[in-house]
């Protein structure tokens, strides 16, 4: 069986889309495609196992949430 998923983030300027889509792009590399769509980022998720899936949709949810906090903290700060 082959699962896959299209997830899309939305931020409100640009900037901050690219500034995480670069911090998240290490972790992802060979497991979740990315894009840039504007002030999108559209990940694409496929695993040949429900397991696999969503252990790799529970992480890029959880880096995501945490590059999402660092920004927000970061440009508070200005």
């Amino acid at each position: 069986m082959k699962i896959s998923c299209k997830i899309q983030m939305k931020f409100k300027e640009k900037k901050i889309a690219e500034i995480s889509h670069e911090s998240l792009k290490v972790d992802n590399n060979g497991f979740i495609k990315s894009e840039i769509n504007n002030k999108n980022i559209i990940y694409t998720i496929q695993s040949e196992s429900l397991g696999s899936f969503l252990s790799t949709a529970d992480d890029l949810i959880a880096s995501q949430i945490l590059s999402e906090k660092i920004l927000n903290s970061s440009h508070k700060g200005k």
